[in-house]
């Protein structure tokens, strides 16, 4: 973390997995001058009813960094095919790389147990780097790290075979317009594929302007079993009765492997 820039990189399975996740922590993390970086493992190019291939994997990229534009951060979507991601050599190389190459001090990403075996295996991916990237002998053409980042998990309601552990939650109803906005630019997901699997397409409003008053409630009790699972944490944090006040909250359990924070790092990274 040098001169209090703190460099964060957040890696999600598909392109949508950053925002929904870590996009309120992005928002104050911008905000606050710090540089963040949003990663897609997979090209998502398997995630619609009608589409697919190497046209769905363009339109996914283009929505990725529509997102991205919103905050004005980079956001990289690596070539791997969505659906089909294994721990290999070569995904976990590109891990590695990503991470060497925005000098990392943070990197949050999925924990390796999810329905999704794209989300398990990104998971599984990050904890393999997480001693690596400090191994000049791995990956030589980039630059070791000299100094391990931290890793943390994002938040994910299943419970085996142990649940998610809140360590760490941050209130983000002032960012949610952002987080939002990033959301909505994924048109392919959020109008399209995710309500095409909940039998709701008929529920989706037609123009842009509807669905993005409409995303919100769509979306309001999947955010809201985030902000309940770390409830305990952000009375720690913020004190009574202004975190009973808290609607939408982003949490993270801290990984086992990478550098593990002092309660001064913590506050150095969460404190916003």
């Amino acid at each position: 973390m040098t001169n209090s820039v703190i460099r964060m990189i957040v890696f999600g399975a598909h392109p949508d997995d950053c925002e929904l996740l870590v996009g309120g922590l992005a928002a104050k993390y911008v905000a606050l001058g710090h540089a963040v970086k949003f990663v897609s493992v997979t090209n998502g190019d398997a995630g619609h009813q009608l589409e697919g291939g190497g046209a769905l994997a363009r339109r996914r990229i283009e929505e990725a960094q529509r997102a991205g534009d919103v905050l004005g951060i980079e956001y990289e979507v690596l070539d791997h095919h969505d659906g089909e991601l294994l721990p290999s050599l070569d995904a976990r190389r590109d891990v590695i790389r990503a991470i060497r190459q925005w000098e990392a001090d943070l990197v949050i990403s999925h924990r390796p147990n999810d329905y999704h075996p794209d989300h398990r295996y990104t998971g599984m991916l990050i904890q393999d780097a997480a001693y690596m990237v400090t191994v000049p002998n791995v990956c030589p053409d980039e630059p070791a790290l000299f100094r391990n980042p931290f890793f943390f998990y994002a938040w994910d309601h299943y419970r085996k075979p142990y649940p998610f552990q809140p360590d760490v939650a941050i209130a983000v109803d002032g960012e949610m317009d952002k987080k939002w906005d990033m959301v909505h630019c994924h048109t392919s997901q959020f109008y399209e594929w995710l309500p095409y699997l909940d039998d709701q397409l008929d529920q989706v409003p037609q123009t842009d302007e509807e669905r993005r008053r409409w995303l919100p409630s769509a979306w309001d009790k999947w955010m809201l079993a985030m902000t309940e699972c770390c409830r305990e944490r952000l009375k720690e944090r913020y004190g009574e009765p202004k975190a009973s006040m808290i609607r939408y909250a982003e949490t993270f359990e801290i990984c086992e492997y990478g550098r593990q924070p002092t309660k001064k790092d913590l506050e150095k990274l969460f404190s916003l």
